[in-house]
């Protein structure tokens, strides 16, 4: 097993550490991830490299959420960004962009989710896969509450009992009731003979 940093050990001793670097990682979840087009070292624009990792290679590789940015670098005054449709970025078609951006470091952030394109304002650069789709997800401080419970159906309450019963004459309760019959009675006397006689001769043997 691998040691410890000197960090990691400070801030497992210390409860502030951690803490605080339980904020720093909230923070950036609520706030969005801020993404440069093409890796620490990308540059918008057309490489002359024929091996180079594509925009959307580097794309398709991230993640990106509703509250992201995209950071495009390039020399101003000689490219520039455009937000455009579908059509328009198959057709690389700089002419009617729903965004155009041309400052040199554009900051773009993702209000909503869905698919994003964007095309160089230089047709020829486009036509060199100087080109970009983004599909972002849903917002990642969104709450969905969760459905109401389904109301639980009351059983229906069991009618009173009739009255009938109150109201039958005392003999009717009394077939209801019958008393034992006088067969019954006697078998049990005389198992209850039974019974003594044989505990008296127990105890005479013991």
């Amino acid at each position: 097993m691998g040691k410890k940093s000197s960090f990691g050990v400070y801030c497992s001793q210390n409860k502030g550490c951690v803490f605080g670097v339980m904020l720093v990682l909230l923070l950036q979840k609520a706030c969005g991830v801020e993404f440069q087009v093409g890796g620490s070292k990308g540059f918008w624009g057309v490489s002359s490299d024929s091996n180079a990792q594509s925009f959307n290679q580097w794309a398709e590789t991230r993640r990106f959420q509703a509250g992201d940015s995209l950071v495009f670098n390039y020399q101003a005054g000689q490219d520039s960004v455009l937000l455009v449709k579908q059509d328009d970025y198959k057709n690389c078609n700089t002419e009617a962009p729903i965004k155009h951006f041309s400052d040199g470091h554009t900051i773009f952030k993702f209000e909503k989710s869905g698919p994003y394109y964007f095309i160089s304002g230089n047709k020829d650069n486009c036509l060199k896969n100087q080109k970009l789709v983004v599909v972002v997800l849903a917002d990642r401080t969104k709450q969905y509450s969760s459905p109401p419970p389904t109301p639980i159906e009351e059983e229906p309450t069991s009618p009173p009992p009739s009255s009938e019963a109150s109201s039958q004459p005392p003999e009717a309760l009394a077939h209801m009731n019958p008393t034992p019959s006088p067969l019954v009675i006697f078998h049990l006397q005389g198992f209850k003979r039974l019974l003594i006689s044989w505990s008296l001769s127990y105890t005479s043997m013991g």
